[in-house]
């Protein structure tokens, strides 16, 4: 199956394992999304993940982290925001606040990909792919 918006797809996957209550999702493997799946990890969006080697593309195996007591999820939404068909680019002095600081948007910059808190940081701007919150 061709994907033509590979990012959709992922965040898709993911909103569908949670919407699902799934422990474990696997997504069919690339650069971009190890990376998007790193910073997801770093941020506490996910518990762990793993990288699989199998075939001529991989895996990504992400373990969803859910609240122990009341069993939600600590992904509450996910949303694309850059897509083929327009893509949307910040700079560094305009870069977007998801929630007021309480999520993140993922961006990809000069400096490869990046949360919305270490751009500004780093004073880089790029073009939005996503919030996570």
């Amino acid at each position: 199956m061709v994907v033509t918006d590979p990012i959709a797809d992922y965040l898709t996957r993911l909103r569908n394992a949670i919407r699902a209550n799934h422990r474990v999702v696997d997504i069919p493997a690339s650069n971009l999304k190890k990376e998007m799946t790193r910073i997801l990890y770093e941020k506490g969006y996910i518990l762990n993940y793993k990288f699989e080697d199998e075939g001529p593309q991989g895996s990504i195996k992400i373990a969803l982290k859910y609240d122990k007591v009341t069993k939600t999820s600590a992904i509450k939404g996910l949303k694309r925001i850059s897509k083929p068909g327009l893509r949307k680019y910040r700079g560094s002095d305009s870069l977007p606040r998801v929630l007021n600081g309480l999520g993140i948007a993922i961006l990809s910059t000069s400096k490869g990909l990046m949360s919305d808190k270490e751009a500004r940081s780093e004073k880089v701007g790029g073009e939005v792919l996503c919030y996570v919150y």
